[in-house]
């Protein structure tokens, strides 16, 4: 689990401390920090964890609780979280494009809070040398062969409106291993329609593709822009989508 700081507890919230751990709690478990079926680490590591006291963490857990998003017993205390519905749309996983089909061996991804590109401040809207969330993907297979890297850069916008992404402004050193691999489900479920545009271009002497992915919302308000490069040996690079049928 990604280590909270008190920056994630902002004091314009007027939620209850326990609450507020609740919350952030809830948001870990969903992206995946706990892998299902495995019990939570207990009181005094979650304290630690999120630089509270263990009454805290106590209280924090009982309301998980009393919403029924926890069970406690003798092993200790494990999530209930509910399914997602067959009625809604798959979830892509981000960045879409970057990981190889076979088994990776350098799978590598961070986080930083610096200016990115002119390209990528041009297409968000930001001012030069203003600085935003970047992350940045590496895959390879296990040969060594088709290495693919991504470079994203989150817009205002995104940070604003979508909870999960901002809060890893304070702790994006841009040297801990961070996945962001729900950022797409953050998103929708902060409201936001996604409309992807994927510019693909083949390199000139490299058997290299640029894939330049723009994601922008419902408003037309840019969300982020992706570069990503794959070392495309094959003939052809396929993306695949899949969405649930209807009824």
């Amino acid at each position: 689990m990604v280590r909270t700081t008190p920056h994630d507890h902002p004091l314009t919230d007027g939620r209850p401390l326990y609450r507020r751990v609740a919350a952030q709690l809830l948001g870990e478990l969903r992206d995946g920090a706990v892998p299902p079926g495995e019990r939570l680490p207990g009181e005094r590591r979650l304290a630690a964890h999120f630089g509270v006291s263990r009454e805290t963490v106590r209280q924090a857990l009982e309301a998980l609780r009393r919403d029924g998003l926890l069970t406690t017993d003798r092993r200790g205390s494990h999530a209930t979280l509910p399914r997602p519905s067959a009625q809604s749309p798959a979830s892509l996983t981000f960045p879409v494009g970057a990981r190889a089909a076979e088994a990776c061996t350098g799978d590598r991804a961070t986080v930083a809070w610096e200016p990115p590109t002119p390209e990528h401040a041009a297409a968000l809207g930001l001012a030069p040398d203003r600085p935003t969330l970047v992350h940045r993907y590496t895959s390879a297979t296990a040969d060594g062969s088709a290495r693919r890297t991504a470079v994203t850069s989150f817009s205002t916008v995104a940070l604003a409106e979508v909870e999960e992404l901002a809060r890893y402004r304070d702790r994006a050193d841009g040297a801990a291993s961070v996945q962001l691999r729900r950022t797409y489900d953050w998103m929708r479920r902060a409201g936001l329609t996604l409309h992807h545009r994927d510019t693909i271009t083949r390199l000139a002497d490299t058997p290299s593709v640029r894939v330049v992915r723009r994601v922008h919302d419902q408003y037309a308000r840019p969300l982020e822009i992706t570069d990503l490069l794959v070392d495309a040996r094959q003939d052809a690079l396929v993306y695949e989508f899949t969405l649930p049928a209807a009824g």
